[in-house]
């Protein structure tokens, strides 16, 4: 029996996995619904599309900015079981926020002086939720599991979570806005009622202060976690990361709608592509590594991901223009094209080699530290990552203001690339360091 299908069936990890799937499927679904909604229904330029896409995952990550030390301390000092059900109960109320927001769109009834605020108040809300979420998914992993079986775990939760964001990402392209305000908050009923079989799992550190001063607390937290250089190393990889993975999400919408001139549907089956990429270098690379946490695929992994992010954009180029102003293609109609197949390959290929890179940098940050620090450790993480996805979303705004059309943007996202192949192979350099010593 694998050590994937051990950790399927046990009860020490099944729940929070189902858990984790339900919250990531939720959270796609409603952010989706609504920047796609309002994309292809509301807005009618493309910068205007681009600045309200910037605007929803700027709003979605701030909490990670603010709130990510408190998170990381409450995850370390109680039990991290009851913690996820106090959230998650959370999550119902949020959704019930976010779901009138969009039963209003629905029915246009005060679109920009109620239904979008309320929709943009509950992202945000939700932003909080997963906040204080992602600390506790990580670190209760050591904390349950056997070392040898900790990059497993964290390979099949990234793998989960990106066929999550998949899940949400197509029912949000295919269902109505309506429906969508229903589902929302079913989700997260049936999230709370899993979460009540997730094993407790209490302090393994003798319970400090918390310290609710969010400014100090975040800047104690980094620069204590920053000393380790190998954590340092893999902290700043992470965040290069998801800081290109912020450009890509953002640019996705106003790209398929004005560049390729397809449907929302179309935008959803290119956020499907790379969702399924990401769990697919979630799994390979656990199998490469044979359960070893090594950054010795990192360099050459985002390597890959810049050549393909050129292939993608070079595609997006020369993609011909079609049909009258304002005839959208459908997916069928798209999947025809002379060029779909290298457009959806390149894409494919640009998230495989990013699960591929990141996945041990996280499994990385849960096992070389005390298991005492592991919260902290990914609070701290959170706050470099938030702070970079905010810079990704800000750079987006800014390239869109200057007037850099959004196939070019692609060119400053494969460059970026090179900066955290460097950081990954510094990463690799420091942990040989470390088994020769």
């Amino acid at each position: 029996m694998t050590t994937t299908t051990q950790l399927i069936r046990a009860r020490r990890f099944l729940p929070l996995f189902v858990t984790q799937l339900l919250g990531a499927f939720n959270d796609n679904l409603f952010k989706n619904a609504m920047v796609l909604y309002v994309v292809y229904e509301v807005y009618h330029s493309e910068a205007a599309e681009a600045r309200f896409s910037a605007l929803a995952s700027a709003i979605f990550i701030i909490p990670f900015f603010l709130l990510s030390a408190l998170a990381g301390q409450m995850a370390d000092m109680r039990d991290k079981a009851r913690l996820i059900r106090v959230i998650k109960a959370c999550e119902i109320f949020i959704m019930l926020v976010g779901g009138s927001g969009l039963a209003l769109a629905w029915q246009g009834i005060a679109l920009h002086t109620l239904a979008i605020p309320l929709m943009l108040l509950a992202l945000f809300a939700m932003g909080v939720h997963s906040t204080f979420f992602g600390p506790i998914k990580y670190a209760i992993l050591p904390q349950h599991l056997g070392r040898e079986e900790v990059l497993a775990g964290t390979g099949m939760v990234e793998a989960g979570t990106y066929l999550s964001v998949l899940a949400g990402t197509i029912v949000a392209g295919w269902i109505s806005v309506d429906a969508a305000a229903v589902a929302v908050v079913a989700v997260a009923v049936i999230g709370f009622l899993a979460s009540g079989r997730v094993p407790a799992a209490p302090p393994v550190c003798k319970p400090e202060p918390l310290d609710f001063h969010v400014v100090r607390s975040s800047i104690a937290l980094v620069r204590t976690t920053m000393r380790d250089r190998r954590v340092y190393l893999a902290i700043c990889a992470i965040s290069f990361f998801w800081a290109i993975g912020t450009v890509l999400f953002i640019q996705f919408p106003p790209l398929a709608k004005n560049i390729l001139m397809a449907s929302k549907e179309v935008a959803s089956l290119f956020l499907v592509i790379f969702s399924v990429g990401i769990a697919i270098g979630s799994v390979t690379i656990n199998a490469l590594l044979k359960g070893t946490v090594s950054a010795r695929w990192s360099p050459i992994s985002v390597i890959g991901m810049g050549v393909c992010l050129v292939a993608f954009q070079q595609v997006c180029a020369i993609w011909p223009p079609r049909g009258a102003e304002g005839e959208l293609m459908d997916v069928a109609t798209f999947l025809v094209q002379p060029l779909a197949a290298p457009l959806l390959l390149t894409l494919l290929g640009i998230a495989i080699s990013g699960g591929m890179f990141v996945v041990p940098l996280y499994a990385f940050l849960t096992t070389f530290v005390d298991r005492s620090q592991t919260a902290r450790t990914i609070a701290a993480n959170n706050i470099v990552n938030s702070g970079a996805m905010v810079a990704g979303a800000l750079v987006t705004g800014l390239m869109t203001w200057l007037g850099l059309p959004v196939v070019r943007q692609l060119l400053v996202v494969a460059v970026s690339c090179g900066a955290s192949a460097w950081l990954g192979y510094m990463l690799f350099r420091a942990e040989r360091a470390s088994v020769t010593a």
